[in-house]
């Protein structure tokens, strides 16, 4: 398989995805676009639905990416374009723990997830926690990443069942782009 240019990191909330785009963005020289400053406004304001396409839709046209989720209004549009997905198929009991662990570090540290809005004692004791939210969506987003990685049509699929796998295979990725003198290329 030739280096992937455009790459969809998918998963459960918490798994991990942003640190993992973040990652491989830096190992293979590819833009990463974080998906929650394109969804979020300040105060925790959802950008309408139509213009959250429009964002995607406009960082998918071009040659190199990393996104790091898909959500429903516009799922398709990087599932089209993607040359590979890289799916975190934890366990939940693995997502969970990942997940809350972030969010205790949130609120004490108080740091900034997007477009400067944070975790809060009531966000996560609210009906739209996103804890609730890990809970009803863990099934959806796995038999979702099994569906594509079944789907002739769909781009590859590499679904990662645990960290350890997951580090496996970075540690086995060469950076990209190289050279054929072993140097990495720049530019794009």
């Amino acid at each position: 398989m030739s280096a992937p240019r455009r790459i969809l990191v998918y998963g459960v909330y918490g798994a991990g995805k942003s640190t993992l785009a973040q990652r491989l963005a830096g190992h293979l020289g590819l833009p990463w676009y974080p998906v929650d400053d394109l969804l979020w406004q300040p105060g925790w304001v959802e950008v309408p639905v139509a213009q959250q396409r429009s964002r995607i839709e406009e960082i998918c046209r071009r040659d190199r990416w990393i996104l790091d989720g898909a959500y429903h209004g516009w799922r398709d549009v990087p599932l089209a374009r993607a040359d590979l997905v890289v799916g975190l198929d934890y366990p939940r009991w693995c997502s969970f723990w990942r997940l809350l662990r972030r969010t205790a570090r949130r609120l004490v540290t108080g740091e900034e997830i997007c477009n400067g809005n944070r975790e809060s004692l009531g966000s996560v004791f609210s009906a739209d926690s996103i804890l609730v939210w890990h809970v009803g969506a863990f099934g959806r987003a796995r038999r979702r990443m099994r569906a594509w990685q079944s789907d002739p049509s769909a781009p590859p699929v590499l679904l990662f069942s645990s960290p350890a796998a997951l580090d496996a295979w970075l540690t086995d990725l060469p950076p990209w782009p190289a050279r054929a003198d072993g140097r990495r290329a720049s530019g794009e």
